[in-house]
C-alpha cells in the first residue's frame, strides 16, 4: 500500500499544526502564513484531511488522569475470541482505544476512561461481566515520554519519520494537573474537535453559553498546567504510511525502571514510554514503549538497538498492533458518572 498523495499545503500544515495551534479568536491568518496560503484554503486543507481520514479532528489530546481516571487494560482471552469479544468491548462507552495485538494470553488491549477511579473499575467490572473474561488494569504510574507526532519533511513522505513533536519529559506539575467540571464541559464541547470556521472559540463559546475570551483562558490555561498535552490537528498514523507499530514491554527491578526509560530515550523511535503497575504472576511488565515504523522489519530493528541499549539481559515481549476496533478522544459527554 503506498503513502497517500499530500499537497504541498497539506503536509506543511501536518508539520506545523500538531501542537501549539494558535489559542487566539482568529487562529487561521497565522496558520496559512506558516503553511503558505490563504486562511480560507488552510481551512479547507484541514477539512479535507479530516474528511479523507488523514486527520482525526482539529482539537485537543488530554493527558490521562486530569479530565477523569484512565487506565489501560487487557482482557485474558484466546486470540481466536477476538473477533467475538472486541466489540463487546468497544460497546462500553468509556473505552476510548481497543486493540487486537498478536500475544497468545492477552490479546486484547483497551483504554477505560471516567469520571473518577470508582467509574473506571465499575466499566471495568462491566467488561469482565460481559465478556465472561478476566480483566488485567494496568494504571499508568510515570510518562517519561509524551505528546507523539509524525513529521512529514516537506511534502516528500518517504524520508519523513514518527518524532516527538515538541515532547518534553512529563513534569510533576503536569502529572497532576486537573481541571475544573466547567473544563471537563469544554473538553466535552470539543471532543471532536474545533468547529472549521474564522472563529472556531466563538462557535464553541456559543454553543456554552459563554464569552469567547472565556473559553480562550480556560483552554490556555489548561494547556499551561499541562491538562491539554496537545492541541492541533491530531493525525492518523496508519494512512500516512506508518503502518506498523508494536506496543514493548520489559520486566526489571522497580528501583531500576527509571534508569532503563533513560536509555531508551536516547532512540528517537520510540514514540510514547510509560511505567505501569504490573498484574503478577500473568504480567510483571513494568515499562512500555511504542514504536512506530513504515514496517515490521523497522519497527524490530528499533527493538533490537533497546535490548542492546540495556547492556544486560532483559526479559521483555513485542505485542504487534494487528487490529483497530475503536479508536478515539476520550469522550467526556458520554462518560458513566461519578461512582463515588
Amino acid at each position: 500500500m503506498h503513502a497517500p498523495l499530500l499537497t504541498p499545503v497539506e503536509a506543511r500544515l501536518i508539520d506545523c499544526w500538531q501542537r501549539d495551534f494558535p489559542l487566539v479568536a482568529e487562529p487561521w491568518p497565522e496558520v496559512a502564513a506558516a503553511a503558505g496560503t490563504s486562511p480560507a484554503a488552510a481551512r479547507a486543507a484541514v477539512a479535507n484531511l479530516i474528511e479523507t481520514g488523514l486527520a482525526a479532528r482539529l482539537g485537543a489530546v488530554v493527558r490521562p488522569n486530569t479530565a477523569g481516571a484512565s487506565t489501560l487494560a487487557a482482557l485474558v482471552c484466546s486470540p481466536a475470541e477476538v473477533s467475538d469479544l472486541g466489540p463487546l468491548v468497544s460497546a462500553e462507552p468509556g473505552v476510548n482505544h481497543n486493540y487486537e495485538r498478536e500475544h497468545a494470553r492477552l490479546p486484547l488491549w483497551f483504554v477505560v476512561t471516567g469520571a473518577d477511579e470508582p467509574a473506571v473499575a465499575a466499566t471495568l467490572e462491566r467488561i469482565g461481566t460481559t465478556t465472561g473474561r478476566p480483566v488485567l488494569a494496568l494504571p499508568l504510574e510515570r510518562e517519561y515520554r509524551i505528546d507523539l507526532g509524525f513529521a512529514l519533511g516537506a511534502a516528500s513522505l518517504a524520508a519523513a519519520g514518527p518524532h516527538r513533536a515538541g515532547s518534553h519529559p512529563a513534569t510533576a506539575q503536569a502529572a497532576t494537573a486537573t481541571v475544573s467540571a466547567d473544563d471537563r464541559a469544554l473538553l466535552a464541547a470539543i471532543e471532536d474537535g474545533l468547529p472549521l470556521v474564522e472563529r472556531p472559540y466563538r462557535a464553541v463559546a456559543e454553543r456554552l453559553g459563554l464569552d469567547e475570551t472565556v473559553v480562550l483562558a480556560r483552554l490556555t490555561a489548561m494547556v499551561a498546567g499541562g491538562a491539554i498535552k496537545r492541541f492541533g490537528i491530531i493525525v492518523r498514523h496508519r494512512p500516512l504510511g506508518w503502518r506498523a507499530n508494536a506496543m514493548v514491554v520489559f520486566d526489571a527491578p522497580a528501583d531500576a525502571i527509571d534508569d532503563l526509560a533513560g536509555l531508551f530515550l536516547d532512540e528517537p523511535a520510540v514514540t510514547l514510554l510509560y511505567r505501569r503497575r504490573p498484574a503478577p504472576p500473568l504480567w510483571p511488565y513494568r515499562l512500555y514503549a511504542m514504536i512506530h515504523g513504515r514496517d515490521r522489519g523497522a519497527v524490530e530493528g528499533v527493538i533490537g538497538r533497546l535490548v542492546a541499549r540495556a547492556g544486560r539481559p532483559l526479559g521483555h515481549e513485542i505485542l504487534f498492533s494487528s487490529r483497530c476496533f475503536k479508536q478515539t478522544g476520550a469522550r467526556f459527554s458520554r462518560l458513566p458518572e461519578p461512582v463515588s
